[in-house]
This record gives C-alpha cells, sequence and structure tokens, in this order.
C-alpha cells in the first residue's frame, strides 16, 4: 500500500533519516518503533509531505507521492493523527472533528462518519459541546483520532498515542484500533511503547539512529533479544 525506498532527509546540514526503506502493507496495523531522535516523527512527517526528502521515493498504491502537498496527500487517504493530538482547544469537540472533513470526498459522507465517530467514542457525543482545551488527555487522544477519521482515511498514522495517557486508557485505545483496523483501514502506529504496540501489530520496524535496526513479524520481534535488551530491559 505504502512504499518508501532509500529515503534521506535532512534538517539543514544535520540527516536524520539515512536510506530508510519500509513497506506498509493494505489491511494491516505496522508499528514504527524507536527511542526519542529514532527517526520516527521524521519519517512519517515524509509520509505526510511535511517534511521533505533529499533523496529517495515514496509511493502509495504505486503513486510517486515524494513530492505531493500534503493536502493532496490527505484527499488520497493518508492522514496523520500527530503527536499531542494539536487539537484546537478553544473549539468545541464537535467542532475540531467537523474540521477533519474539510475535502471534498470526505464532506459528501460527514453526518454517517460523524456518527461512527461518536458510535466509536460516546463520550465525545456526550460532551460535544466542551471545549477541546477543557477535555481531559484520554479524551483528546480520543478526538484527535476521531478527527483522522472524519478524514475516511485509507491509511491512519498516529503518532505516540500513548503519550501522557494512563496504562489503562492505553489498552482501551488500543483495543479501538483493532476495531478501526477491521473496518478495513490500514494503521501505522508510531510509538515509544514497544510492548504493547507489539501487542496488537501485525508487522513493525524499529529505527535506531535514522535507520532501520529490525523488522518483522511483530510476533517475532517481541522475543527478538535485541530488542528486550534494549526498549523492555529484559
Amino acid at each position: 500500500m505504502l512504499k518508501l525506498e532509500n529515503i534521506n532527509l535532512s534538517y539543514g546540514e544535520i540527516q536524520v533519516l539515512w536510506d530508510l526503506s519500509l513497506e506498509i502493507p493494505e489491511g494491516k496495523i505496522v508499528a514504527l518503533l524507536g527511542a526519542n531522535a529514532a527517526g520516527k516523527s521524521s519519517t512519517i512527517n515524509a509520509i505526510s509531505g511535511i517534511n521533505k526528502t533529499k533523496s529517495g521515493a515514496i509511493s502509495f498504491h504505486g503513486k510517486d507521492i515524494t513530492k505531493m502537498a500534503p493536502h493532496e496527500i490527505v484527499d488520497l487517504g493518508i492522514v496523520q493523527v500527530p503527536e499531542g493530538r494539536k487539537l484546537f482547544n478553544f473549539m468545541t469537540i464537535e467542532e475540531n472533528l467537523l474540521l477533519g472533513a474539510y475535502s471534498k470526498r470526505a464532506r459528501k459522507n460527514l453526518k454517517a462518519n460523524l456518527r461512527r465517530v461518536y458510535d466509536m467514542f460516546p463520550i465525545l457525543e456526550e460532551r460535544k459541546s466542551q471545549l477541546a482545551g477543557d477535555m481531559s488527555g484520554g479524551q483528546q487522544q480520543m478526538c484527535a483520532i476521531g478527527r483522522g477519521l472524519m478524514s475516511e482515511p485509507k491509511l491512519l498514522i498516529i503518532d505516540e498515542l500513548s503519550l501522557g495517557l494512563a496504562p489503562i486508557l492505553v489498552q482501551e485505545l488500543l483495543r479501538t484500533l483493532s476495531s478501526i483496523k477491521n473496518e478495513g483501514i490500514t494503521i501505522m502506529l508510531v510509538e515509544q511503547n514497544v510492548k504493547q504496540s507489539l501487542a496488537i501489530a501485525d508487522f513493525a520496524y524499529v529505527l535506531e539512529n535514522g535507520r532501520v535496526a529490525i523488522e518483522g513479524e511483530a510476533k517475532e520481534l517481541a522475543e527478538d533479544p535485541h530488542l528486550k535488551k534494549a526498549y523492555l530491559g529484559i
């Protein structure tokens, strides 16, 4: 579905991605794992067209999207839920959700998509008139995911789902991702939380210093000695 081939990316003179290659198969959950500054956010921002690559190619369903603008990439169905939620705190929950349906393609099914989000996260419907900034971190994350779903994604990229959230809420949101996958939406989960990510992912890549250090089936990687030592403290 999505393919990155030999991606190199720099911020000024500082190179952060080095010949990075990976693939996201349709209908799967793929985890992109690694510590802070490993290159995870740089990778997904390159996919979303926010960061422009120095070399290499990115394709989506065989179409070259390397030099496309972010809004064009969203129109194709690649939607990012950013780290830290990035909601408009002075707007209501429902207003934030409606912003996700700005494209012509998404506006056609706005009511049906809003109903789907509310069915998935009933608390959002209960508090739809409340300002996003007054919601708890977990509810804000639900709103951010819901806003992404309002864009009718084919590939949903979620950056640091667990950031600042209680473990029990993280488990609930991860179960929700499995439900979203079952609706036919491919998911790229970008996380530092290795153990929980591998538990729901089909495949995973581990980045170290802007390079793919390990890749493989999620169940197999959960038993990888290097991964256990470096990330799980085992």
